[in-house]
């Protein structure tokens, strides 16, 4: 089964962890028939000089989707879905690292249920290299489980997925949701009766630190985590029980010290290894 890998580059992202990522990506057990990269704006020299190295590489592997400015991870990444040549596609984020097998994983699947739609797996979170695990990130495993826990917390880890394009497009395609571009995603997708399914093993190695803790933190990103949530409630996919409940807790963990919120993610939210 041919699939494409579709990933999102742009200027705030380092160049030796996007290599770090391409090089996962290109050594799998089963390597990607088609490498979709989405330049969200204007990259910096060193980002560029790498792209190019690997483009150089293997010119016919690769599709580049240059966009003029900035848009953000929705606008992105639905950009890239449409550019993408084949029913299956493999999202990745650039500065994770993939396990070596992950995507001969995912495809089995598939072919074991041809009415398969979006297929991902667990993660392990490390700092530094991936020979440092801090935490893990379990999501649950069978379709019926997934949908009803999408409705309080994401029940994919996004940077593991591989969907089918028919389905993305047929749930709306991402849209621009600040932070949440992927939980509306979901969200549609099921709403749009998508078959769902984890793998029982972490296919991802996720780059995680204090940076990631910040972003997720203060009142800025509460009122933008509210705005999501909101847009789950319009649609019609969470009652106002789940919607006041979940903006109770954030509300909480938003406004902690970043390093209580790191403790609190390590410890309780992602299990430890």
């Amino acid at each position: 089964m041919k699939f494409s890998v579709l990933l999102s580059l742009y200027v705030k992202e380092q160049a030796n962890y996007f290599k770090e990522c391409m090089e996962s990506v290109l050594k799998q057990s089963v390597p990607p028939d088609e490498i979709v990269v989405v330049k969200d704006g204007p990259l910096t020299e060193e980002l560029e000089k790498v792209l190019e190295e690997y483009v150089n590489a293997n010119p016919k592997l690769y599709k580049i989707v240059a966009l003029a400015e900035n848009h953000g991870l929705g606008y992105a990444l639905a950009e890239g879905v449409k550019r993408c040549s084949y029913e299956l596609i493999a999202r990745m984020d650039t500065d994770d690292v993939c396990r070596n097998d992950r995507f001969e994983l995912q495809l089995k699947e598939f072919e074991t249920d041809p009415d398969l739609d979006i297929c991902g797996g667990q993660i392990y979170e490390f700092e530094e290299n991936v020979n440092n695990v801090v935490a893990s990130r379990t999501v649950p495993l069978e379709d019926e489980e997934i949908k009803k826990y999408q409705k309080r917390r994401d029940a994919f880890n996004h940077m593991t997925v591989m969907y089918k394009k028919s389905a993305v497009l047929k749930a709306g395609n991402y849209q621009t949701c600040l932070l949440m571009e992927d939980t509306l995603l979901w969200a549609n997708m099921i709403m749009t009766g998508a078959k769902c399914k984890n793998i029982n093993e972490s296919l991802v190695y996720a780059r995680i630190g204090k940076d990631m803790y910040e972003r997720r933190g203060g009142f800025s990103y509460f009122k933008k985590y509210k705005a999501g949530r909101k847009r789950l409630k319009n649609i019609g996919f969470i009652g106002g029980w789940n919607y006041f409940s979940s903006l109770a807790v954030q509300f909480i963990v938003a406004l902690l010290p970043n390093k209580w919120r790191g403790w609190l993610f390590k410890r309780v939210l992602h299990k430890r290894k």
